[in-house]
């Protein structure tokens, strides 16, 4: 196994969406490589000017695409945010064989939508990409939030009873307790700590927002911990979210269902239209939300 880099842009020729990567026969024994192991998504962003680092997730495994011949999907588990989009040249560059020692762009591999990487380049990006302290953590949180500092011109040692520092890294990332912190500190962030369906945004006596991150697609149902599979919600509505009594429509309409026991709709945004973040690459996927429709909402 071995990790690579995913080149994505939004409104390519390929046919990315949630959970897949889509890409021609070029790359397909780059990425059967890396089927089982890790891969971290590249490339630019809205209104920024650089290409970034940006999340990261697993290769389950590699179909044929049935309607285009030539090309394939890398189907994806366990996406996981970065803190913050990582600049490819931020500390130097962190591919070696990307940016030179002079700082200047190797043009042959900077054209390559798939790259293969070592361990220690993914685990300073990873450690770059999800090392921002979250402003408002739980008490419970704060040693899972904690990652070890790796830095780019180590030397690999594997000290006697010791791990790796890119294994500890690599074993943070997958846990349970950090990965949930991590979501709701990403949530909390990108929805400004105010529930998407009431508009309420309450803080506690100890300065820590009410608001709560609520999985659209569950993790145990086959969802993951990306920030369009989550909406911000605060402690009643996510109850209701979670049960089907509440959904959210494709233009962002709060669905209420008729198993209600009585209207809510004062509680809820007075033109009963979800407030989702500004930028469109934070805001609920169509495809977790049609999900969420057909397989919890109660109509």
């Amino acid at each position: 196994m071995a990790k690579a880099i995913f080149y994505h842009k939004a409104g390519s020729i390929y046919d990315d969406a949630p959970g897949r990567y889509h890409f021609p026969k070029t790359y397909l024994s780059r990425v059967s490589q890396a089927v089982g192991d890790w891969i971290i998504y590249y490339g630019p962003l809205p209104g920024l000017k650089s290409r970034y680092y940006s999340g990261m997730a697993r290769i389950n495994h590699v179909s044929p695409d049935p309607l285009r011949a030539g090309h394939f999907y890398a189907l994806l588990d366990d996406y996981l945010d970065f803190d913050r989009p990582v600049d490819y040249v931020e500390r130097g560059g962190f591919e070696k064989q990307l940016v030179r020692p002079d700082g200047t762009i190797n043009p042959g591999r900077s054209v390559q939508a798939v790259r293969i990487i070592d361990d220690r380049e993914f685990a300073a990006i990873v450690q770059a990409g999800l090392s921002e302290p979250d402003e408002w953590p739980a008490r419970t949180d704060a040693q899972a939030i904690d990652l070890p500092r790796l830095e780019l011109d180590e030397t690999a040692q594997t000290p006697f009873l010791f791990e790796p520092i890119e294994r500890t890294i690599l074993q943070q990332t997958i846990n349970r307790p950090f990965r949930d912190a991590k979501f709701k500190q990403h949530i909390r962030q990108v929805y400004d700590r105010t529930c998407v369906f009431t508009g309420l945004r309450l803080i506690n006596g100890g300065g820590r927002p009410e608001v709560e991150a609520a999985h659209i697609v569950p993790v145990e149902r086959g969802g993951n911990d990306s920030i369009q599979n989550c909406l911000a919600l605060s402690g009643t509505v996510h109850w209701m979210f979670d049960r089907g009594l509440l959904s959210i429509a494709d233009d962002y309409k709060i669905l209420q269902s008729r198993h209600l026991n009585e209207d809510i709709s004062h509680m809820l945004a007075r033109d009963l239209i979800a407030k989702v973040p500004a930028e469109p690459r934070h805001r609920p996927h169509p495809v977790y939300m049609a999900w969420h429709r057909d397989n919890i909402f109660k109509q």
